[in-house]
């Protein structure tokens, strides 16, 4: 402003009564009184000059990875060898490669699978499984460029985590509730495999699939689903998969939390009554 030839005393004067709202320090809002989507972040980008990018939580927002409060500070990488502190800013110093920045919605910020890599610090391994899982059915990050990157960035914080998640059991599955998270806990500890979550068969949706032995378990969807249109449609869905000779077995939240032994013996039971079958 001061450049197009606005003074300084007539900045303060549009600060004064509202048709200037100050972000950061040089940075500001024109007219708004609330930032409208995507303002904090690219005031953020402002305010820390040229090669910052957004990244961490900042960056899962724009990658819609994780949600992250508009009202929340702003995370933003910078080069190493810069120095910067800017109130309601997270800022990381880091020399980043090529490779690791991209655009979206016309604004700088980390790729998604050095994104994750970031987040590797700060989430539990149940929420880091499910961001890998996500970024990998929407095809943001695969495992190889996952695995890329913690080949790269051995000694960063963090990355132990990651590479742990990669390594599960048929590695990292994508799940949609707390309760699919608690039944994917207890199939691993009961070391029961061979199954897919989220698949589709017969053109329905199901949280848990045995294909092979035409098994399906549908987690909470009996409990939680009581409209009446909602009724009507699971018992279609439940019909309909019987029609074509897959079993379906409602696991509901409770039985989880209160019966999960019970649970693990219905399905190893079915499973193995769907094997004598097959055979």
């Amino acid at each position: 402003m001061l450049d197009a030839g606005v003074t300084g005393r007539q900045i303060k004067l549009r600060l004064r009564n509202g048709r200037l709202h100050e972000i950061h320090r040089g940075v500001y809002l024109v007219g708004h009184t609330v930032p409208p989507p995507l303002a904090v972040e690219q005031a953020a980008l402002l305010a820390c000059g040229k090669a910052a990018v957004l990244s961490h939580r900042s960056a899962a927002k724009l990658w819609d990875l994780l949600p992250y409060p508009a009202s929340a500070p702003a995370w933003v990488t910078v080069p190493s060898e810069r120095s910067a502190d800017r109130p309601r800013i997270r800022i990381r110093r880091v020399a980043l490669s090529s490779r690791d920045i991209r655009h979206r919605h016309r604004l700088p910020l980390t790729s998604p699978p050095r994104t994750i890599l970031d987040l590797s610090l700060f989430l539990t391994e149940e929420e880091l499984e499910r961001v890998v899982a996500e970024a990998a059915y929407r095809k943001l990050a695969s495992e190889a460029e996952l695995s890329a990157q913690v080949e790269g960035n051995e000694r960063k914080r963090g990355v132990a985590k990651l590479r742990r998640v990669l390594d599960l059991p048929g590695g990292p599955r994508r799940t949609r509730s707390p309760a699919e998270r608690r039944m994917l806990r207890l199939l691993r500890q009961a070391s029961i495999g061979g199954y897919e979550t989220n698949a589709r068969i017969h053109g329905y949706e199901v949280d848990l699939l045995w294909r092979d032995a035409r098994l399906a378990v549908e987690v909470d969807g009996w409990d939680g689903h009581s409209a009446r249109v909602a009724f009507e449609r699971d018992r279609l869905k439940v019909a309909t998969l019987a029609a074509h000779g897959v079993s379906v077995i409602p696991v509901t939240d409770r039985q989880l939390r209160n019966d999960p032994d019970g649970v693990i013996r219905r399905l190893q039971r079915a499973l193995v009554e769907a094997a004598k079958k097959a055979a």
